[in-house]
């Protein structure tokens, strides 16, 4: 098991260029069981989760290969319905393979899925809707059992916004007979980019990126052939980083269009923001000021940056007030923080951030994959060495982060653990 070892303190100089959406690829990567024949997709991020997902294909009959971060795909021989636990219990990710299997296949048997311990994110929104369409759902033995001839298209109305459990019904409803409507439907980016991706493929969906999604189903799709958008949380993310260590980054491919609320908030905390030819540059002077948030889906302040901006706040010039409306759970890194010295206090869903003047390294835990992001960001502004442990959940989502860090400046090495009762 690898560990982090960062010596804080030095700004951030340099470039850094942003790699494709995991959050993105996931979906698309399921979404290539839709149809037989060789899929390509490009600006692939190499990550632990990527290879997870390449695997549970593998498991199904289809031949993955790579070159470069382009991934090919063929599903000419996935006839395997079957997800085992052995994979979807370490990526929640897993369980968008359910939609195209049975959609495709007629029947599915996936394991109910695992991931990062960030609150109950149950999948019953994905069972009403498939459920809606006409397909059969039993749960046995810790595994969903899913089966119908062919899906019917159907009007679904989600309880709540859900991004994986739109895109396993979006791409369900391709090769449902008749039109299918999703009421409440996810508007995030990841969400349009898979639509595009079906739509240049044959699919007919409009309505992508509003609450209403339409998928009008056909007999079949073409394999994909899509390129990957850019990752917009690892750009907030360096975005922070930039941020905490008073630096300077020039970020390449920073999605913007994607990225409005969250750069409202930077600037807001006094980080400047300067489009050049070359990519973004961001960059702070001091300390931040005070920045309160509350998460919320797309185009709200995405969950998945609150603890990197929670990094940054805890040096900010007065006090900020989180308010977590997504996860029950996503203010597992704060007791983290707080060794390093941060001054935050939790009641319930809201946690108030009392700046400090300095962070202190010391030895603490990731405990799930933004959590990871955002200990890496306090390590880089605090003065000692933080060691980072379990960062394992970094690699499901960041592509290379050492390396890029190091790269602009930061002193950061990677380092195997002893395994427990080893020395």
């Amino acid at each position: 098991m690898d560990k982090l070892v960062i010596t804080g303190g030095n700004p951030l100089v340099g470039r850094v260029r942003i790699s494709g959406a995991k959050n993105a690829t996931l979906p698309l990567m399921a979404a290539t069981l839709l149809a037989r024949g060789k899929s390509r997709l490009a600006n692939v991020p190499d990550l632990r989760d990527v290879r997870t997902m390449g695997a549970l294909l593998g498991t199904l009959g289809a031949k993955v290969s790579s070159r470069k971060d382009t991934l090919f795909i063929d599903t000419a021989g996935a006839e395997g319905d079957e997800a085992p636990y052995e994979l979807v219990k370490t990526m929640r990710a897993s369980v968008l393979a359910l939609g195209p299997l049975v959609a495709r296949m007629g029947s599915a048997k996936v394991s109910l899925p695992g991931g990062c311990a960030i609150g109950e994110r149950p999948i019953d929104q994905h069972l009403k809707g498939l459920e809606a369409m006409g397909c059969k759902v039993e749960i046995s033995g810790g595994y969903v059992l899913a089966w119908a001839k062919r899906l019917r298209g159907a009007d679904i109305s989600l309880d709540i916004v859900t991004v994986t459990g739109t895109e396993n019904l979006v791409m369900a409803a391709c090769l449902a007979k008749g039109t299918t409507t999703i009421r409440n439907a996810a508007r995030e980016p990841e969400v349009v980019d898979l639509c595009n991706a079906l739509n240049a493929a044959g699919a007919r969906i409009t309505g992508a990126g509003t609450a209403t999604v339409i998928i009008e189903g056909q007999a079949e799709l073409a394999p994909l052939d899509h390129r990957v958008m850019p990752d917009r949380i690892e750009a907030g993310t360096y975005m922070a980083a930039a941020g905490i260590t008073r630096g300077e980054l020039t970020i390449v491919d920073a999605p913007l269009e994607h990225l409005t609320a969250v750069v409202g908030k930077f600037k807001e905390a006094g980080i400047r923001f300067q489009p050049t030819p070359k990519g973004l540059v961001v960059s702070a002077r001091r300390a931040p000021r005070p920045v309160s948030i509350i998460t919320g889906p797309y185009p709200g302040f995405p969950t998945d940056l609150q603890a990197q901006l929670m990094a940054l706040m805890s040096l900010n010039s007065s006090s900020a007030v989180f308010q977590e409306t997504i996860f029950e759970n996503r203010f597992m890194h704060v007791p983290e923080l707080r060794r390093l010295g941060a001054d935050i206090e939790v009641t319930g869903s809201t946690a108030v951030v009392k700046g400090v003047r300095h962070l202190a390294g010391a030895q603490v835990m990731a405990t799930d994959l933004r959590a990871s992001a955002c200990l890496v960001l306090a390590g880089l502004a605090a003065e000692g060495e933080t060691h980072i442990s379990r960062v394992y959940h970094l690699d499901r989502g960041y592509e290379a982060i050492d390396q890029k860090l190091t790269s602009a400046g930061a002193t950061v090495r990677r380092e195997s653990e002893p395994g427990p009762g080893k020395k």
